[in-house]
């Protein structure tokens, strides 16, 4: 018997945009080096590739990253707040 799910709500496309891990932007800056270092990888086996490289890292090296996401989620909250109080507003 098919299980029946719950009809998932609509993302307000005026919302913010949740904050990004250490991992992410660790990602995202080092995609494209280890693309070009790895010719014809799928895009799964870039992702091993990417978690491996970070869990080489030492804590020193991640630190850069650490604070960016420190920075990020604390830009998150505030847009969220300001979200949230905007909405009850508009009730």
């Amino acid at each position: 018997m098919a299980e029946r799910t719950r009809p998932r709500k609509k993302k307000d496309p005026n919302a913010p945009k949740r904050s990004l891990s250490a991992y992410m932007f660790f990602a995202n800056e080092n995609r494209d080096i280890v693309r070009a270092e790895n010719p014809g990888v799928t895009f799964g086996q870039l992702g091993k590739l990417l978690g491996e490289k970070w869990k080489s890292l030492t804590p020193e090296d991640k630190t850069p990253y650490d604070q960016k996401a420190e920075k990020d989620k604390k830009r998150y909250e505030v847009q969220k707040a300001e979200y949230i109080k905007k909405n009850e507003e508009a009730l």
